[in-house]
């Protein structure tokens, strides 16, 4: 794991085995998350550290998160889950939802349950064990691009907790495809690979030219494509110069050709933006079933920034509450216009607005800002409310 400004999981001292040394800010007396196998429950009951925050995340973890710079506070828990996904000792404590009655097969993959973690939360791949103990039926990994790349210029996340929203220009950081697909093949390799399923999301490089952007996405699907078990293309992130053009016909008609010509037979997915108009996405739908893609990922954030007040404004991507209307809007559309199975994201904050997702079709749905603004618990909440 890579140092972050004011930030380091680094081991300091010799540690017992299954601890994670976490120093926050720096300077500050170590948190140990679990102690020694043999006694891992009786370690965390006397230091009064719960691995499982489900219901007390909203009351005491999220303040606290939310006193952290948005990204320190996402890298910190990144750093957490990553470290904990190693230890089946103590993913064996997050106690997550389980259900059989929830269980569906949708392109072909069995999901024990339809709620995912949205692309974007965990974006090298690093935390995957860690997100099927927590009970999500699937994990989306990246958005992932040939080159690695750094993003956009910090800060670069915005909370606006009056708006349950978030605004981000990341910009597609990430390791790479290279560098990503070691890891994943390590897991693979590894007793720790999760039995349910994961997608791996791609972006364009940003230092790659529009009319090159296939290519480019062909050579991370080469690095990566017996890796995951479904992929999706992301052409609508609005934090890449240009990249929405790609849902253009013309640019969007070669990707999918290209890809496709590449597929081992995975399914195929494609992410696309709130801000398209109905004749656009039913361009987009007829294109998806002439190259046979699995299904459509409906929306990823929208440039509408109508709802937020004019001191909260920053340029990126807003998600949360104020998009669930518009994405549940384009679900509908979707599913008057075509049978492609859609996995439904976006303003997703309440178990009734899961609900009214798998009301208006939808396979499956994924969570992100939801996730962040009520915890582990809302994965609780949603299963009960099915």
């Amino acid at each position: 794991m890579s140092r972050q400004q004011g930030y380091t999981s680094q081991p300091s001292g010799p540690r017992p085995v299954g601890c994670f040394s976490v120093r926050w800010p720096p300077g500050e007396r170590d948190t140990c998350f679990g102690g020694r196998d043999t006694s891992i429950a009786g370690i965390c009951a006397a230091r009064r550290v719960s691995i499982s925050v489900v219901g007390s995340y909203q009351r005491f973890l999220r303040p606290i998160l939310f006193k952290m710079d948005p990204e320190n506070a996402h890298h910190l828990a990144i750093a957490t889950l990553g470290t904990i996904s190693r230890y089946p000792s103590i993913l064996r404590f997050l106690h997550g939802p389980g259900s059989n009655s929830l269980e569906k097969e949708v392109f072909g993959l069995h999901f024990p349950n339809p709620i995912g973690l949205a692309a974007g939360f965990d974006k090298n791949g690093v935390a995957l064990p860690a997100w099927e103990a927590l009970g999500f039926g699937f994990v989306e990994v990246g958005t992932i691009t040939a080159k690695p790349q750094p993003g956009n210029p910090r800060p670069r996340i915005f909370r606006i907790p009056e708006l349950e929203a978030l605004v981000n220009r990341l910009g597609f950081n990430n390791e790479g495809a290279t560098a990503v697909g070691e890891r994943l093949g390590a897991l693979r390799n590894s007793q720790r690979w999760p039995k349910i399923p994961v997608g791996i999301n791609f972006g364009k490089s940003k230092i790659v030219p529009l009319e090159k952007a296939a290519g480019d996405y062909v050579e991370s699907f080469r690095k990566l494509k017996m890796l995951g078990d479904y992929f999706v293309l992301n052409v609508s992130s609005p934090n890449t110069p240009g990249l929405r053009k790609l849902q253009e016909a013309s640019l969007i008609r070669e990707l999918f050709g290209q890809i496709q010509a590449e597929n081992p037979g995975k399914p195929l997915l494609v992410k696309i933006a709130p801000d398209l108009t109905f004749e656009q996405i039913e361009e987009i739908l007829t294109l998806a079933s002439e190259h046979r893609l699995a299904g459509i990922v409906a929306t990823n954030t929208t440039i509408d920034h109508q709802m937020v007040p004019t001191a909260k404004k920053q340029e990126g991507g807003l998600s949360g509450k104020p998009l669930n209307r518009r994405s549940l809007e384009i679900l509908r559309h979707i599913r008057r216009v075509s049978s492609l199975p859609v996995i439904s994201v976006g303003g997703i904050m309440s178990a009734e607005d899961a609900k009214a997702r798998f009301d208006a079709g939808a396979e499956l749905i994924q969570l992100y800002t939801g996730f962040i603004y009520r915890g582990p618990g809302f994965l609780r909440d949603i299963i009960a409310s099915l």
